[in-house]
Parts: C-alpha cells; structure tokens; sequence
C-alpha cells in the first residue's frame, strides 16, 4: 500500500512541517480515494505567519510600486506555462472538468494581469490653487497585513486571483489560510509565485482548523479580511474582523434566479441554463440554480432542459470528454441528495433525477447527475436557500412583474439574469433587479476582473468588492496631503485665521 503524501505549509518561502502532527485528508472526488494530506497548523505556527507578514510589510511597502508589478509580470508566465498541470490538479482534488478547471486557473490569471498595471491603479488625484496658494495631492497607500480565508469550490480564482494579486501590488503582506479540502492547487501557485521572485514573507500559506483561523479575525497585526464562504460563517467574520478594527469583505452564499420570457429564443436559452445550472457540479455562487418561466412556455422549456441536461456525460473530472464531474465529497453528495427529497416533500415536480447515477470503473466517485425539479412554488426552501449541487429548480409565473417580484424577495441578489428579445424588459429588468451582477441573455454575468465582484444584499458583507477599483480601494488607504509656500509677503504677515488659508472662500 502506497503511503499517502503529507503536505506542508509555507512561511517566509520555506515548506515546514506542521508541529501539531495532524493532518487532515484530501480526496479525490472521482475516484473517492484519498490523495494526501495537509497540514492543520498549530495557533503558533498560524500566528508566525502574521509575524514574518508584518516583518516583510516595511521593505515590501516601500519597494518601488514597479518593481512589485514586474513580480506579477513574470508570475503570469509561470501559470501560463503550468496551465494544463494547475488545471489537471484543479480538477484531480475538486472535481471540475477540465474546461472548468482551465478557467479556474485563467480568472486567476486575469486578475494577476489586471494586477501587472498597479503603477496606474494606484495613482492618486491632485489640484493645484484649491484656495490661493495652497495644492492638495492624495496619495494611495497599503495598510499592512491581510489575510484571506477561502473556500473549496474555486482553489485557483478565489485565492490567487480576487484576492492575492491586489493586495502585494499595492504593498501589503498576506497571510492565506488555503482550503483545507483542495489545498495542493494553491500550493503549487504558490511554488510558482516564489520562482517568480517574491520576497521572503510576502506571502504566507496556511491549512488549519476553524478554530486557528479565528484567530485571523482578531490578530492585532491583521489590518483586513477577505472572505469566501457560507453567509452564516461570514456573518460571524464580518462583525467579528471589524469589531475588531479590520477592513473586512465577505462573499457569501447566493441563489441566483433567471426570468424567462415568452419572446426568448428558447432552444438556445435551455443550452445557456444547462451549462450555468450544472456547470461545476453547480458549486460555484454565480450558479443559476433558479429558472422563473412564464406559464405559457413553461412546458416547452422544461421539456428542453430536461433533454439538454440529459445529453451530458457524466465521469471522472480529468478526462477530456466528461461535461458533468463529480462533487466535492461524499457528505456534501449526502446533503444535496437530502435537498432533493426535502423539495419533493414540500410538493415539487421531480422532473430529472440524477442521484443514482454510477460511473462504471469510478464506483466510489461523487457522482451526481443533473436533477431538475419542477413546479417550485415560493416558499419552497429548496427554491429559496443554496444548495450547491446540480439541482435546477423551475417556478412558473404569469408575466414579467410576477417573476421579478419572485426574485426580488431572494434574500441574496448575487447575480440575476433575464432571457428576452424585448429591449423594454430587458431595460426594466436591469433597472429593478436586486442582483449586483445582471446578465440579459446571458446565463453567467460574472465580470472580467477590472470590474468589481459585486453581489448584493445577503450575498455580500461590507463596502468594497473584489477585483476592479473597489480591490484596490480595499487593500489601500487615501492619503491627502495640502501644502503651500511662502512668498515674501506672507512673511510679513501676522494676522492667520484658524483655518489657515485651507478655506477658499472668505
């Protein structure tokens, strides 16, 4: 019997074993075995990576912003070489398919390109003469040390992209606490970030308990959080991190809604909805795991999805011709299937069901097929609360004022999209939807990386979003800065109001 690989973490760009001795496993989920470990790091060991953080903070702050871009620069070549191995490991120990694994790694890449321009984002605003004599410049600056606590579902994205990036082009430090379920894929990154030359301390990597993250949330060296997870742990992060005096962004869960319309191409819309409702096994927060159709097509179209979803090929994430992978693990297989029979209890259609499905020579893999449920009516929980699985849920509604009130009382409003050939709808729709990323035909409204992450309401806790000018307004502060010089003049003068000249107005 082979030995199972033990994993270590990373401070000050050395691998270390953890001194706990403990070890928490990762699976493959296609297979069901056990991959290897990693390490569940000791309070101290967590608590080192803050100090060697804040150590490397001074010099790596005052390193010219340039110079901190050239390390993106030649850290994208590094993933652009490593692609098919970073996404093969991607899809190995989440379970992704291939494609999807790919695109993982390239939203990555996306942010660190947007990264590579930081001499630019950074720059701040000035105006000479803002009352007479006196200039005013702001400047941005970086606060110190962050730290990022990350979930399962994107190993690649989420860490090295909506956060990492950012936060060292704008001179901080950062402390990542990986996902202990799929931590190989932010390691190896991490190995490639070294190579391309990050200083000692930059960038810290951690796999521990929620118990030795916690302490994250309240280190007097951390000056900011950034969080991915479930709404009710980042409920907790948020008011903890910043009663503690910490920026904090915290992505929570979501349960986006499309609205379609009689007008719609609907032969191409249940193509859109197959992929962006079991794309990624459904694990992703820009999931669309709620359709509201109009009654008069609502027939149609679920006849459609259920023939479109049943032409995927379900199998082992890494080989090139599976469409539908596994999910995480065999718990989280055990939940979603109990979702389903929850919804059948409460009175929904089950109209496709995909949980008895086995992939031969793959017994043990986490298999799901797509399952749709029909007639979700609200009220419903399994229409109202995130699954995270492939299950599209199907509500019927007269018209379009009735389906967008049904997705307006959605407590989250990550994303919502509409299917519709009518510029009047797809203008109102835009216009009154609680979603903070609205797609019009366009089943995955998520931004390229220069413009922000934006969910809303319980999808989202704090002020700034990830990526875009809100990423780096979030890892730096403004400083303003007014000055004046004197003349001969002023000199001679004695009589100085209390405002000093800084008020343009007499």
């Amino acid at each position: 019997m082979t030995a199972v690989k033990k994993l270590k973490f990373c401070v000050n760009n050395q691998w270390r074993e953890t001194r706990s001795g403990q070890y928490m496993e990762i699976t493959n989920s296609s297979t069901g075995e056990v991959m290897a470990q990693t390490p569940r790091c000791t309070s101290e060991e967590v608590n080192e990576a803050v100090e060697v953080a804040k150590n490397a903070y001074p010099e790596w702050s005052n390193t010219p912003v340039q110079k901190r871009a050239d390390v993106m620069f030649k850290f994208k070549r590094k993933i652009e070489e490593n692609l098919d191995e970073l996404a093969t490991l991607v899809a190995t120990e989440h379970g992704k398919n291939m494609a999807e694994s790919r695109g993982d790694v390239i939203k990555a890449m996306e942010v660190v390109e947007v990264a590579c321009a930081t001499p630019t984002l950074m720059q701040g605003d000035s105006l000479m003469n803002v009352s007479p004599g006196h200039d005013t410049v702001m400047y941005r600056e970086p606060l110190g040390v962050f730290a990022g606590i990350v979930p399962m579902n994107f190993p690649a994205m989420i860490p090295f992209g909506w956060m990492l990036p950012l936060c060292i082009t704008t001179g901080n430090t950062f402390v990542l606490k990986a996902a202990s379920q799929v931590p190989q894929t932010a390691m190896r990154l991490m190995e490639l970030l070294i190579e391309a030359g990050l200083p000692e301390g930059v960038v810290n990597l951690v796999t521990c308990s929620r118990n030795e993250a916690e302490l994250l949330l309240k280190h007097p060296d951390v000056e900011g959080i950034s969080y991915v997870g479930s709404s009710t742990v980042g409920r907790h992060i948020y008011s903890t991190a910043a009663a503690h005096g910490k920026r904090v962004q915290v992505l929570g869960e979501a349960k986006n809604h499309a609205l379609i319309l009689k007008d719609a191409i609907i032969e191409r819309v249940a193509l859109g909805v197959r992929n962006s409702a079991f794309g990624c096994a459904g694990q992703r927060c820009m999931a669309l795991p709620v359709v509201c159709v109009e009654e008069d097509i609502a027939d149609e179209v679920v006849e459609l999805l259920v023939k479109a979803a049943k032409e995927l090929k379900v199998g082992p994430a890494y080989l090139d011709d599976t469409d539908l992978g596994p999910v995480i693990s065999a718990e989280h297989k055990e939940k979603v299937s109990s979702w389903i029979a929850k919804g059948v209890e409460e009175g929904a259609e089950l109209v496709l069901d995909g949980r008895d499905i086995t992939v031969e020579g793959y017994e043990n893999g986490f298999y799901l097929g797509p399952i749709i449920l029909d007639k979700v009516k609200p009220g419903m929980s399994v229409g109202e609360e995130e699954i995270f699985g492939p299950v599209l849920c199907v509500k019927r509604v007269k018209d379009f004022e009735e389906g967008l009130q049904i997705m307006n009382s959605s407590p989250y409003a990550n994303g919502s999209c509409i299917f519709t050939q009518n510029g009047y709808y797809a203008r109102e729709f835009t216009y009154r939807t609680h979603g903070g990323m609205v797609g019009v035909n366009v089943g995955i409204p998520v931004p390229v990386s220069y413009f922000p992450f934006a969910g809303h309401k319980g999808s989202f806790y704090g002020d700034l979003h990830v990526m875009g000018k809100d990423g780096v307004a979030f890892y730096t502060e403004a400083k303003c800065v007014t000055s004046r010089w004197f003349t001969e003049e002023d000199r001679k003068d004695t009589k100085i109001g209390t405002w000093e000249g800084t008020i343009h107005r007499e």
